[in-house]
């Protein structure tokens, strides 16, 4: 069990603040959690899990990884770790991901995205199509934020994600930069080059007229049916399955 003490420690990670500061975070979902432990469980620390969860479940969720520590708590205690509603049963404490920015190599830069749903959504799908490193500008929403978290299925364990002054990142870049722009060259004839910078906008503005100067590879996704325009996610994964297609593999 989890004393009081304990789970205000635990429950202070909600905050961005206190888990940059104790580089650690809370995760949920039964799912996420698999997938995580399945494929990084260096980065679990401890499983909270409630009785009504069921030993069944958690040996299936632990899979060979049967020595990572776990704690029994009551329903109360678990609801209070977590920040879903009626959530599924199971947290974890886990160690934030080391992050270093590097200057070569496939790059995705993501410019304002405030949605946690469209970050998780965008790194799931930079982690399917082999992205190494997503550049993130300062205002972009928290990646360790709990939404998208969840949202990217875990993905966050499986890039580079890093948060920047954009301007000096581009400013010493030396690949092409290609940017999701309305106006922009089509994607179906444009010859992409590798390696290279793609730079997707915020949901409603798009692009920073400050980081706008840096794009001289201007390219847009047409329209062909209705509709006023696409969501970031949804225009982020069209992007980066053309690449793909067109450069083999994205390093």
């Amino acid at each position: 069990m989890l004393s009081k003490n304990e789970i205000k420690s635990l429950r202070a990670l909600h905050l961005k603040k206190n888990r940059d500061q104790a580089q650690h975070m809370l995760i949920e979902g039964e799912r996420t959690l698999k997938d995580l432990i399945a494929r990084h469980p260096e980065f679990v620390e401890r499983i909270f899990f409630s009785k009504d969860f069921g030993a069944s479940r958690l040996s299936g969720l632990l899979g060979a990884q049967s020595n990572i520590p776990r704690v029994e708590v009551d329903r109360l205690s678990l609801e209070q770790l977590a920040t879903s509603k009626g959530p599924q049963g199971v947290v974890a404490l886990v160690k934030y991901p080391q992050q270093a920015l590097v200057r070569d190599g496939f790059t995705l830069v993501l410019d304002g995205i405030q949605d946690p749903g469209n970050l998780g959504t965008i790194l799931r799908t930079a982690a399917w199509f082999g992205v190494q490193q997503v550049v993130c500008s300062l205002n972009t929403v928290d990646f360790c934020n709990p939404k998208v978290v969840q949202a990217s299925m875990g993905a966050i364990f499986d890039l580079r994600v890093t948060y920047c002054d954009l301007i000096s990142f581009l400013e010493s870049n030396e690949m092409p930069v290609y940017g999701a722009l309305l106006e922009g060259v089509s994607i179906y004839r444009t010859s992409f080059e590798q390696p290279a910078v793609l730079i997707m906008g915020n949901e409603g503005n798009g692009i920073t007229q400050e980081v706008l100067r840096f794009v001289n590879r201007p390219v847009s996704i047409p329209k062909f049916g209705l509709g006023e325009s696409l969501n970031v996610a949804t225009a982020t994964a069209i992007f980066l399955s053309n690449f793909a297609a067109q450069t083999i593999e994205i390093e």
